[in-house]
């Protein structure tokens, strides 16, 4: 079963095996819910999203947030410690930086595909912080997706959203990778994501403003990466790594990260 759906700012394609047709197209829509959940809490700008009220808040003031939040911005802070500040999806409309923000609440950090246990989580800041999480949330989004299809059985599978692939099941898939030069590479990706990151792709969501705007690109940096990694918000925030950390420690953080360079 294959569907392409508008998601997330860009084309979302789904595909699923699954033990029958109906049971892998209510698969497919359960994993659209799972992202426009993410959508829903995770917008920059939505009145009433997480990212918003942070915002909107004063410092020191706690806020609640879902469960799925705490989870993407936790993973952000550890990247943020590991670069020294490097990684940070942080704004420059406000002074704050991801090293303001304090979560609290959800005791130890679960993986993308968590679905049980959702504790109450809380948030303060202590400066006026503005956060995009752009294309960290998209991969996060992508592995929910991924999730959703193997709760409702689907053996196999895929999900693509803009850049930001996983795929799941026995068999390793058959991608194209667009290389910078704008060729494609083909590739095999087993149980595993890839993303990309091209700053001079025509594609490229321009609500997205996080990690470029407050520090600019060192000189001399490339303009595209792609990363393979367990999941895709990994890969997709590792991109920003690489493009952003000097070249050793980037690829000191891809190792901790279990994670590697495809291009």
């Amino acid at each position: 079963m294959r569907r392409l759906r508008l998601a997330l700012g860009t084309w979302l394609a789904l595909e699923a095996s699954g033990p029958s047709a109906e049971r892998a197209g209510r698969a497919i829509d359960a994993a659209c819910e799972a992202v426009a959940e993410v959508e829903t809490h995770m917008h920059p700008q939505r009145h009433g999203s997480d990212l918003q009220r942070l915002r909107d808040a004063r410092p020191q003031v706690e806020i609640p947030i879902h469960f799925l939040t705490w989870q993407v911005l936790s993973f952000a802070q550890r990247l943020y410690q590991l670069t020294d500040g490097v990684f940070d999806p942080s704004l420059p409309d406000e002074p704050g930086t991801l090293g303001d923000l304090q979560l609290r609440g959800a005791g130890v950090e679960a993986g993308p595909s968590e679905t049980a246990r959702r504790p109450a989580c809380h948030a303060l800041t202590r400066a006026p912080l503005a956060l995009d999480l752009g294309g960290i949330a998209k991969g996060f989004a992508v592995d929910r997706a991924v999730a959703a299809l193997q709760a409702a059985g689907c053996s196999a599978g895929l999900v693509n959203a803009g850049g930001d692939l996983r795929v799941f099941g026995p068999q390793p898939a058959y991608v194209l990778l667009r290389g910078a030069d704008g060729h494609f590479q083909p590739r095999w990706l087993h149980d595993a994501a890839l993303a990309v990151s091209d700053l001079d792709s025509d594609g490229r969501p321009a609500q997205h403003r996080g990690y470029y705007v407050r520090r600019g690109l060192p000189r001399g940096a490339q303009r595209y990466a792609a990363v393979v990694a367990r999941d895709a918000m990994s890969a997709d925030a590792l991109t920003k790594c690489v493009l952003l950390c000097p070249r050793e420690r980037a690829q000191q953080v891809l190792r901790q990260c279990g994670a590697r360079a495809a291009a």
